[in-house]
C-alpha cells in the first residue's frame, strides 16, 4: 500500500471512530413501562405481575429503564406511576436500585384495591410519554390485563394515539365468563386490540399468557 493510500484509511478509520464515539448511549438501551390492571375482578391478578417485574429486574442492564404503573379509571398520570428507575452503571448502585424497585412493586400489589372502570387506553398513551422521553432505542409497553376496557360516561379516550416505534405485549390475559360462553369475545377483544395498537405505529403488537414463557418478551420478531 502507498503512503497516499494508508494515508487515506486511516482517515476514513479516525472518522469511523469518532463517529462512533458520537453515539448517544441511550439509543442502545430498552425501556420497559409495564402497565398493572387494578380494576374489578382482575384486581386478584395482580399479584402474579410481581413475577414479570421481578423477570425484568433481573434481565434488564445497566442504562436500561423500567417504570411499573397501574390501570385504574383514569390512568392518563404521572401519579399512577408506582415505581421508575435508570439502572446505574455501578453494579452494586444498580443491585440497590433493583432491591428498592422490588420492595415498592411488592408493597402496592399486596395492598392493591380495585378500582370501578378500566383505562388501558391512558395508561398507554403515559406510557409511550414516558419511554419517549427515556430516549430508548428500544421501547416496550407491557400490559397486565384481561384487555377489558371500561370507562365511564365522562371519560373520554375514542381518538387516534401514537405508539410510534414501541413495542405492545399483553400478558396474563385471562378470559372472562363471558369470553367462556362465547371465545369470540375473547379473540375478537384481542383482534380490536391489535388493529389500535398498530394503527397508532407500533413495531409489535404480541400475546403472552404463560408466564412461565417471559423469555419471549425480549425475544427476536
Amino acid at each position: 500500500m502507498n503512503r497516499r493510500a494508508l494515508w487515506a484509511s486511516l482517515v476514513i478509520l479516525g472518522l469511523a471512530v469518532a463517529a462512533a464515539g458520537c453515539v448517544d448511549p441511550r439509543s442502545q438501551s430498552h425501556a420497559v413501562y409495564v402497565l398493572i390492571d387494578t380494576s374489578g375482578t382482575y384486581a386478584r391478578e395482580a399479584g402474579k405481575a410481581q413475577l414479570i417485574i421481578n423477570y425484568l429486574l433481573g434481565t434488564l442492564q445497566p442504562g436500561d429503564s423500567l417504570a411499573v404503573a397501574r390501570v385504574q379509571s383514569r390512568s392518563f398520570t404521572e401519579k399512577d406511576i408506582i415505581a421508575k428507575a435508570i439502572f446505574d452503571q455501578r453494579p452494586s448502585q444498580a443491585n440497590a436500585q433493583k432491591r428498592a424497585f422490588r420492595e415498592k412493586t411488592d408493597a402496592f400489589l399486596r395492598t392493591v384495591q380495585g378500582s370501578a372502570y378500566t383505562d388501558i387506553t391512558g395508561g398507554m398513551i403515559q406510557g409511550a410519554e414516558f419511554l419517549n422521553e427515556t430516549g430508548a432505542g428500544k421501547k416496550t409497553i407491557l400490559v397486565f390485563s384481561d384487555m377489558q376496557e371500561e370507562l365511564d360516561k365522562v371519560t373520554i379516550r375514542n381518538f387516534p394515539i401514537s405508539l410510534k416505534n414501541i413495542r405492545v405485549i399483553a400478558v396474563n390475559v385471562v378470559k372472562l365468563n363471558t369470553d367462556n360462553i362465547d371465545p369470540r369475545r375473547y379473540l375478537g377483544r384481542l383482534e380490536a386490540w391489535q388493529k389500535r395498537v398498530e394503527g397508532a405505529g407500533a413495531s409489535e403488537w404480541k400475546v403472552i399468557n404463560d408466564l412461565e414463557r417471559l423469555d419471549a418478551i425480549f425475544a427476536k420478531s
